[in-house]
């Protein structure tokens, strides 16, 4: 079964699966982005840009999305030790990296649940 989003600043819709995550990544662009974090109550700062920016980066480079792991040494050398821990993570992303920065950077939903520990 598929499942559409609507965006209105693109004009068209892409699809989805059942819990919002896009099916191709390639449709992926910061409108979209914007939009979906505002589905997710979050409002996109520098911070959760650079996640999300990294996460599109490695996925073009390597073709996965990275672990939680390889985020916060990213964020330790961007921002600094106080702001690269998995709890400053979670205030960035409260539902968790996996369940929502991964969607805001149009990553299909992995199926390896590891992403957060």
């Amino acid at each position: 079964m598929a499942f559409w989003f609507e965006s209105k600043s693109r004009g068209s819709a892409v699809e989805v699966d059942n819990e919002g995550y896009l099916i191709d990544p390639s449709q992926w662009c910061e409108i979209l982005a914007q939009e979906i974090a505002d589905l997710e109550d979050i409002t996109l700062q520098e911070p959760h840009w650079a996640v999300v920016r990294f996460v599109r980066d490695q996925y073009e480079l390597n073709q996965a999305v990275p672990d939680a792991r390889h985020v916060l040494r990213m964020l330790k050398q961007i921002f600094g030790e106080k702001r690269a821990t998995r709890k400053a993570l979670y205030a960035l992303f409260p539902y968790g990296y996996g369940q929502q920065a991964c969607k805001i950077a149009g990553m299909r939903k992995s199926l390896k649940l590891m992403l957060d520990v």
